[in-house]
């Protein structure tokens, strides 16, 4: 009798235990899964009425869903592989796996920049020039304030930072600013080590219509300073996203500006104004394909046309025909808002 108590006692401190943990460990996953709903939501439902017009183009997303389809059959388990073994991603998202584990995709300060080259003061070395390959005048522009600045050194034993001479600007392969056959180009240097403790200045990468960001190199374990870098290719804390400056950006500012008048709102009739191509296929139309929500015809004046390249008429969307007709009517009635062939912002 005394050892059926002892057994059901035991039973019942076992089945306690039991419900109380996996209880518990319901109830936890449960809150954990709502406290997100509670939250403050500051968005509305006309929020999400022109999702289409920041997606790509439906042109883009056929490729991408095609892409998408061939990369599932296979390939490298390293990269992102079509049914034929092919790397479909860039050369600069090439994945180097360093001899302590980390993908050079995965960089930050702490694991891809060697600060001990630090130590002896921030200096800046940037190699000499190829005569072979000699910059372009933007890139030119660049390296000058440099060199003309109190950080650079002649003496790569002193540097912190390196700078390519080599152009790699405009890594669009239709551009006469072009540098062909980077990758052995940069395996030369001496002083590369895959990059690091070394940046990469780029405005311009990939070619129409897709201007994918292939720079047609690997930049490794180099810091990324970029234009228009896309979201998921931006390491944060690492990489540097610059504003896109054109090549007739004078390479140092004038005299100290100065304000006329403090009056607000200014005496102006247009706050802003803009004329451009609105890319209806390939990579760029997302912004531009928001625009007509700002013009306003008043004091935002925003004019956008389809006419790009061979192949818009094929692509072309319901607004194509009405933004047409009233950048060509804006155009003729109101030259000098733009000026002849010029874009304003």
């Amino acid at each position: 009798m005394q050892a059926k108590k002892r057994y059901l006692l035991l039973f019942s401190c076992c089945a306690f235990l039991f419900f109380g943990y996996f209880g518990y460990h319901h109830f936890k996953v449960h809150r954990q899964s709502r406290w997100h709903q509670h939250l403050s939501s500051y968005s509305e439902e006309s929020d999400l009425v022109h999702d289409e017009d920041i997606s790509p183009s439906p042109g883009f997303r056929t490729r991408f869903r095609t892409r998408r389809r061939s990369s599932s059959g296979g390939g490298s388990s390293r990269g992102v592989g079509g049914g034929d073994g092919t790397d479909l991603r860039g050369a600069n998202e090439a994945v180097d796996i360093r001899s302590d584990g980390v993908e050079t995709r995965d960089c930050r300060m702490e694991n891809c920049f060697d600060f001990t080259l630090c130590e002896q003061g921030f200096r800046v070395y940037v190699y000499p020039v190829d005569e072979n390959v000699p910059p372009s005048t933007s890139y030119q522009k660049v390296l000058s304030v440099i060199q003309d600045s109190g950080y650079y050194t002649s003496d790569p034993s002193q540097a912190c930072l390196f700078v390519l001479s080599l152009d790699t600007l405009d890594r669009d392969t239709l551009s006469k600013d072009y540098v062909r056959n980077m990758p052995n180009r940069i395996q030369r240097l001496p002083l590369w080590n895959n990059g690091q403790n070394h940046i990469i200045f780029n405005l311009y990468s990939g070619t129409f219509p897709e201007y994918a960001e292939d720079l047609g190199f690997d930049v490794g374990r180099a810091i990324l300073a970029k234009a228009s870098i896309a979201y998921e290719n931006f390491r944060p804390g690492f990489d540097i996203s610059l504003p896109l400056f054109h090549k007739t950006h004078p390479e140092r500012g004038g005299e100290d500006g100065y304000m006329d008048s403090n009056k607000f709102p200014g005496t102006k009739k247009y706050l802003l104004s803009f004329k451009g191509k609105r890319y209806v296929y390939g990579i760029g139309s997302e912004t531009r394909n928001s625009l007509y929500h700002l013009h306003n015809e008043r004091d935002i004046v925003l004019l956008t046309t389809c006419k790009h390249g061979d192949s818009w008429k094929e692509y072309k969307d319901e607004r194509c025909d009405h933004d047409n007709a009233e950048y060509d009517s804006w155009l003729r009635l109101h030259t000098g808002l733009f000026g002849p062939g010029i874009m304003t912002v």
